[in-house]
């Protein structure tokens, strides 16, 4: 049964509000709901937000006949940050579990990672590993494999990227409702700049290294045109930059990130434009890229744009359709991303 907005429950307090933001997901959202079903911790209410999909009526289909009882939301499209923050407005929950449309969980999910906060008080979220699929292959890769955490998860791990948070979160409602929810502002890296505030300014993240997540890495994200993501990092991190408790170790390590960002943001909108073919282009970001990277192959690659252009392009078109090729017949991986 769907239970729209303002619904009104008799039921007791659930421990856990299981949050999906939806986007186009129809495809996959009976596999993630299904995964929730099959918890062996069943205290939850489920909150679907439809953040103005295309695929509306199938997914409202799909959620209708679905064994579930689930919190049904729909909004116009603001962004998956505006779709959560919406759905944590109506929590009932004492915890928020994070679940992407296309993603899955194991059926010890929400009881090993409620374990974990329930046996360390001070601990604000907790992440686990996670097995990479996709559409064709069901993987063995380990999240962790391909983007290890090592260590404590503090500011400067994050910022380093160091640690990276799977983003099957579990976290107290009380946390993620102190660090000021989801920055509606981003359409990127919004996982990024919570578990930032969060570690910050209200509590402690911890990982463990058992998989109880299934992470979908879709073909899109073999695109090799990093620039929108790149920008939003550098977004997070500029937004870091104001914060007034920063120790001045932190302060030092984040201007580093910074200026190498604004550099990696130069290499790749360099890139984009030899794509297009577009060699001037190409030739002034990837100077203003070298400022930051002081790199002697952008030095060499400089040198041949300003002479030999067209040679340039061709073997950048070549290398790029070989690097495509051979991705897609390797096992999954994630794409390098803050919190994805």
């Amino acid at each position: 049964m769907i239970k729209r907005a303002g619904y009104n429950s008799v039921e007791e307090t659930p421990a856990v509000t299981v949050v999906i933001a939806a986007y186009n997901s129809a495809r996959y959202i009976s596999q993630a709901l299904d995964s929730v079903k099959a918890q062996t911790f069943t205290d939850y209410e489920v909150i679907v937000v439809n953040d103005g999909s295309d695929d509306r009526d199938e997914l409202e289909r799909i959620l209708e006949s679905h064994p579930l009882s689930i919190i049904y939301l729909s909004q116009e499209n603001g962004g998956v940050s505006a779709a959560r923050n919406a759905a944590i407005k109506i929590a009932s929950g004492e915890f928020y579990a994070q679940l992407d449309a296309d993603d899955q969980w194991t059926p010890d999910y929400l009881e090993f990672q409620l374990k974990v906060l329930a046996d360390n008080p001070d601990v604000a979220l907790v992440y686990p590993n996670a097995t990479i699929i996709n559409d064709s292959n069901n993987g063995n890769v380990e999240f962790m494999k391909v983007t290890p955490s090592e260590g404590e998860v503090t500011f400067v791990s994050l910022v380093r990227q160091e640690c990276t948070v799977m983003t099957c979160v579990t976290a107290r409602m009380s946390a993620i409702k102190k660090a000021g929810v989801f920055d509606e502002n981003l359409r990127r890296c919004e996982d990024f700049d919570l578990w930032v505030r969060i570690v910050k300014n209200v509590g402690r993240i911890v990982y463990h290294r058992r998989a109880l997540a299934l992470y979908r890495r879709h073909a899109g994200s073999l695109s090799s045109d990093r620039v929108p993501m790149v920008h939003s990092q550098l977004a997070v991190l500029e937004k870091c930059s104001r914060m007034v408790n920063l120790t001045p170790a932190e302060r030092e390590v984040l201007d580093q990130e910074i200026h190498q960002n604004r550099g990696m943001l130069r290499l790749f909108e360099g890139k984009r434009a030899l794509r297009a073919g577009r060699a001037d282009t190409a030739l002034v970001n990837f100077t203003q890229a070298n400022d930051h990277l002081r790199s002697r192959k952008l030095v060499l690659v400089i040198f041949l744009l300003r002479h030999v252009p067209r040679l340039v392009i061709w073997t950048f078109g070549k290398r790029e359709r070989l690097l495509l090729s051979k991705r897609r017949h390797e096992p999954p991986t994630v794409v390098e991303t803050r919190g994805a």
